[in-house]
């Protein structure tokens, strides 16, 4: 079956290019546009994508509104949000990524990117561009947050932090469970496993809290 997505962006240039590269790649579709993120919230309700593209910048409704009532802590079906965002935005990606974005894509992404990326979202992965969030993540680690970083509800085991430090810095899972030599269902049981300790949604969430935390040091 197709992936089916929702693409939000108030340029009809940028859907249309979005629309066009997606419907090319096998089975991606997209199942609907939307021009400001009123409609981009209704969209996203009604056809249940697997996968919303939301632009951070939107009449009516920003982007991270828009992704917070559709995948924000509160919504008890969330919907997959990929932020769609230039490099050199400033504090509304980390605020999207705590709405509950998935990660972000760069509007100058090219079609096998895109696709990647979307299929990886689909996956349950953060982006196919990890190097990509780890670069926005470092970026953003020393904004506030608005408050101290969430601690675990039991501690943190030393395998668990292996897995946590090479999720902040970009690895795949196959990745992971090459450089760690462990299976690949290990490492998603040590994720799951920090996503209840850290109360994280996501890997994205995940790495976040690493740089929160210093367990990474921007630059570095």
């Amino acid at each position: 079956m197709s992936i089916r997505v929702l693409v939000a962006d108030d340029q009809a240039i940028i859907r249309t290019g979005l629309r066009i590269m997606l419907n090319a790649q096998p089975g991606i579709e997209v199942v609907g546009e939307a021009a400001d993120g009123e409609e981009a919230v209704g969209l996203a309700r009604d056809l249940r994508p697997d996968v919303c593209l939301f632009d951070i910048r939107m009449p009516l409704l920003d982007g991270l509104e828009a992704t917070r009532r559709v995948a924000g802590p509160g919504v008890a079906d969330p919907l997959v949000v990929v932020v769609i965002t230039t490099f050199d935005l400033d504090e509304y990606v980390y605020g999207a990524l705590r709405a509950g974005a998935r990660g972000f894509l760069l509007k100058d992404t090219g079609p096998e990117l895109l696709a990647q990326a979307v299929r990886s979202a689909a996956d349950g992965e953060a982006l196919i561009a990890p190097s990509v969030t780890v670069r926005l993540l470092r970026a953003f680690a020393d904004l506030p947050a608005g408050r101290p970083a969430a601690q675990p509800i039991s501690p943190v085991t030393a395998r668990e932090e292996e897995v946590l430090i090479a999720v902040a810095r970009g690895l795949t899972n196959t990745e992971i469970a090459d450089a760690l030599r462990i299976s690949l269902s290990t490492v998603k049981t040590h994720l799951a496993s920090l996503m209840a300790k850290l109360g994280a949604r996501n890997r994205v969430e995940i790495a976040m809290w690493a740089y929160e935390t210093r367990r990474i040091i921007p630059g570095t």
